[in-house]
């Protein structure tokens, strides 16, 4: 009985451990009346348009709600109570670890009567300082990326200064002058900053290049571009649930299945066949290197059972062939 009480203990300690690096996001508000009076106990609901997942709350005695643990992605929101017409709002989109308020003015009528709110204020974190920028999916996907790593588009939030690249290092990020050993990764919220085996730590790379380790190296940098949907860099001010260390704080959101079937396949290469060979390596007849590349995957999503469990699949292999001669006594 009392090993079993311990287990409980550090289970619940773990769980709300887990829960406060979630990356999903919050949205909370206030419900009012006509005339700015509070509504209680209206129902309030967060519908998810990729998997038409609800998510549900209620307001309190002073109309206010709370509704956490939303995975980013496009939603609509729906307030509804006995005596007053539903408001709905369709242009809700949240982002990894995002904070925002809402606040609805339901009119007086039937309940099965709505009122789409359009054209509103910008969603806002009213909640904290927090200097971030967000990179989505379809960002990264539109820019040309050196091996397809999106940690180099870290580089364009403020505070972000490249380190100069040696025979030794490729080149890393330093936030705000802190060293660049100090940023710290998460993968749906699980610390991606160790690898497998202990003596592998941190790999980061400003040029985008493929990273040195292997497969038990940091996960931070094995999520493919296609399997990203998207990530979050906070710079400073963040809050002390991201303290571990004083560096940059990168949350990284992997993407999921939806009620739709969707896949891709793709294959990047190159090919010595189709690089030019300069001036002077012309003039000396030095051949040019066989050097080739192909970077080749694909990902596939769907429903297991529609509006309740979904799957996610992606693959992505790197090969690359350069011959070099070496001389040895």
């Amino acid at each position: 009985m009392k090993s079993s009480l311990h287990f409980t203990i550090v289970f619940a300690l773990l769980s709300g451990f887990a829960h406060a690096q979630s990356p999903n996001a919050t949205i909370a508000g206030r419900v009012l009346d006509p005339s700015s009076a509070v509504l209680s106990d209206a129902k309030v609901e967060a519908i998810n348009l990729y998997t038409n997942i609800h998510y549900a709350g209620q307001t309190n005695r002073e109309g206010a709600f709370v509704i956490p643990s939303l995975p980013p992605g496009p939603y609509r929101i729906e307030v509804s109570k006995s005596g007053f017409k539903t408001a709905v709002r369709e242009d809700v989109v949240l982002r990894v670890q995002d904070i925002v308020a809402l606040n609805f003015t339901l009119p007086v009528g039937s309940i099965t009567e709505s009122v789409t709110v359009t054209g509103g204020a910008p969603l806002v974190n009213t909640q904290d300082a927090t200097v971030s920028t967000v990179i989505d999916r379809n960002f990264a996907e539109n820019l040309p990326l050196n091996g397809r790593s999106f940690q180099t588009l870290i580089a364009l939030s403020p505070g972000v200064v490249l380190t100069p690249a040696n025979q030794a290092d490729p080149g890393q990020f330093s936030v705000n002058g802190q060293r660049t050993g100090s940023n710290y990764f998460m993968v749906d919220g699980v610390s991606a900053n160790i690898g497998t085996l202990p003596f592998v730590t941190l790999s980061q790379s400003a040029s985008g290049a493929t990273p040195g380790f292997s497969v038990t190296g940091g996960t931070n940098n094995l999520v493919s571009e296609d399997a990203l949907q998207e990530f979050r860099i906070q710079t400073s001010t963040y809050a002390p649930e991201f303290g571990r260390t004083p560096g940059a704080q990168v949350s990284i959101v992997t993407r999921s299945g939806t009620n739709a079937f969707h896949g891709a396949l793709f294959e990047f290469l190159r090919n010595d066949k189709l690089d030019a060979s300069d001036w002077f390596a012309n003039l000396s007849q030095q051949p040019k290197p066989e050097e080739r590349i192909n970077d080749f995957g694909g990902v596939f999503g769907g429903p297991v059972i529609k509006d309740r469990t979904f799957f996610f699949f992606s693959y992505e292999g790197q090969r690359l062939r350069l011959p070099k001669t070496s001389i040895t006594n």
